[in-house]
């Protein structure tokens, strides 16, 4: 049985002809119509761009470009999105963001877990690698004496080390140079304050990543100590840069996480690198997902991304390209 368009019925095993032959066939391009609508609906939202993050340091601005460039490849448009670290997750969690490529496990696995928990966000795997993010300084600055002791973090507590890191913004203390206030927030000026040697070290913030190797280049020139929050994999790790060590980080010791003044001048903890999607990527984009899952990056691959920015002076995206000619096997690979 089938309803013309005044709604009656029409038994289609009948001979049709005349008038109910003509309401019939209207009827079925009425309907034919109808699923057009519906098929085409769900191929533009397959087409839809596939929004990524930009934030603000070397190795996740190029990888942002190198997976543009691969979704590009395989048909697909890229939106990459200028993007705060820690507001990412929820972004991604409410389908305004369809990944978070590099989720560092000492820094950011709060609000990736946070935006998980409400529902939205799924953990898409990690990087075949181990981070870490800590205070540290460039090896002269050992080679040179400017602090002797360390990278015991004891020897920051000598009046003498502290005098060799001062700047003309640390009122005659030693300056930490952090990262961004955004990525760490008050992690390392309670670190003094637990450690006790907030009368001799003052942290001051870094606009951006780039402000970071600036400085290392600063210091050199100025004959003066630096210490800098610094992290690995980075193309610092082939430099040389050598990272304090603190006491032990355990779960819970820092104030930020219900630590107490006596335990949150615990270092820094070793982790991993997620990757973090929305929930429907893998129904909207399936073969941009099937890549993203597979796309697993060891620390040298993620040293070069950063050096061949940080170091050759290639912008992103060029060193996004030069990359994947390097690589283009492991990239087809995964493609596939």
């Amino acid at each position: 049985m089938f309803l013309d368009e005044n709604n009656n019925g029409l038994d289609l095993n009948l001979n049709l002809t005349g008038g109910n032959m003509v309401k019939v066939l209207k009827g079925l391009v009425l309907t034919a119509v109808v699923l057009s609508f519906t098929v085409f609906g769900s191929i533009a939202k397959a087409a839809d761009p596939i929004r990524i993050p930009v934030l603000n340091w070397s190795s996740q601005i190029v990888m942002a470009n190198v997976m543009a460039q691969v979704f590009e490849e395989m048909g697909h448009t890229v939106e990459l999105v200028p993007a705060e670290s820690a507001s990412r997750y929820e972004a991604v969690r409410i389908g305004d963001l369809h990944v978070a490529h590099e989720t560092w496990e000492s820094t950011m696995a709060l609000p990736f877990y946070a935006a998980m928990d409400k529902g939205g966000l799924i953990d898409a795997g990690s990087h075949n690698l181990i981070t870490f993010e800590e205070m540290g300084v460039p090896n002269w600055v050992i080679e040179e004496g400017l602090c002797p002791g360390l990278p015991n973090w004891e020897a920051l507590k000598s009046p003498e080390c502290a005098a060799n890191f001062a700047t003309a913004d640390s009122d005659g203390k030693g300056r930490w140079l952090e990262g961004p206030y955004e990525w760490h927030t008050e992690v390392m000026p309670n670190r003094l304050k637990g450690l006790g040697i907030d009368d001799l070290w003052t942290v001051k913030f870094a606009g951006s990543a780039d402000a970071l190797w600036a400085e290392l280049k600063a210091a050199k020139a100025e004959g003066r100590g630096t210490v800098i929050f610094n992290w690995s994999p980075n193309f610092t790790d082939a430099a040389g840069f050598t990272f304090i060590d603190f006491p032990p980080y355990f779960e819970g010791c820092r104030l930020e996480n219900g630590g107490t003044l006596e335990t949150t001048g615990c270092g820094s903890p070793k982790g991993w690198l997620k990757k973090a999607a929305h929930i429907k990527f893998p129904i909207t984009h399936p073969d941009a997902y099937k890549f993203y899952t597979k796309m697993s990056f060891t620390a040298p691959q993620i040293g070069l991304m950063a050096d061949l920015v940080d170091s050759q002076g290639m912008d992103h995206a060029a060193a996004a390209t030069e990359f994947i000619a390097q690589h283009r096997d492991l990239i087809d690979l995964w493609k596939n």
